[in-house]
Order: C-alpha cells, then sequence, then structure tokens
C-alpha cells in the first residue's frame, strides 16, 4: 500500500471515530439535558453539534470514496447493435455474434479488474 493511501486511510478512520464518539455523546447528551434542566438552548447545541459530526461523516465517506461507478455508454452500444445488425444482414449468425460480443466484455471486465 502506498504511503499516501495509508494515510488516507488512517486520516479518514480516524474521522470515523472521531464522529461516531461525538454523535454518540450527543445523542446521550441530548437525552440527559432534556430530562435534567430542559435547557432549550444548550440541547439544540448539542444537536447541531451532532447534526454536524453527522454531516462531516457523510462528506469525509463520500469523498474518500476513489472507486469510479460504472457507466454505460449508449452512444457505444447502439454503435455495438448498428454493427451486429450490418454483420447479420450480411449473413452471420446473430446468436454467435451476441456471444462472442458477451465473451469480450467478460475479458476485458477481468482484464480490468486484475489490472
Amino acid at each position: 500500500m502506498k504511503s499516501s493511501s495509508r494515510n488516507t486511510s488512517l486520516a479518514l478512520r480516524n474521522i470515523r471515530i472521531i464522529c461516531s464518539i461525538v454523535f454518540v455523546a450527543g445523542i446521550a447528551g441530548m437525552i440527559i439535558t432534556s430530562i435534567a434542566g430542559n435547557n432549550v438552548g444548550l440541547v439544540n447545541t448539542i444537536g447541531g453539534t451532532t447534526a454536524i459530526s453527522a454531516l462531516v461523516l457523510l462528506v469525509a465517506t463520500i469523498s474518500a470514496n476513489t472507486t469510479r461507478p460504472e457507466v454505460f455508454d449508449d452512444a457505444a452500444a447502439e454503435r455495438l447493435e448498428l454493427k451486429i445488425a450490418a454483420l447479420t444482414k450480411s449473413g452471420a449468425d446473430e446468436t454467435e455474434l451476441r456471444e462472442l460480443v458477451r465473451l469480450a466484455t467478460q475479458l476485458g471486465e477481468t482484464t480490468s479488474r486484475n489490472n
């Protein structure tokens, strides 16, 4: 593992731990403060702090996600379908063509996962 990714995961882990502690303590603090004195200002302050820690946790987790979502390219799919239709009109078996495309796609996915 690279040093920068190790630091990032360590930093993310620390942020998660701190936010979790603040979140759990905030919930307990809101309950205790509400029961003990019914001080609305203090309860709102603790609630705001708890909400901010939840938002920080969400933003840290989302921004640390480095995997790209799989995107379906409509234009490429349309070009592929047109090519299959053209080859089928010229006499190729459509079922065999689609099986060839399926196998090529699986090979591409396997190759990209291994790299």
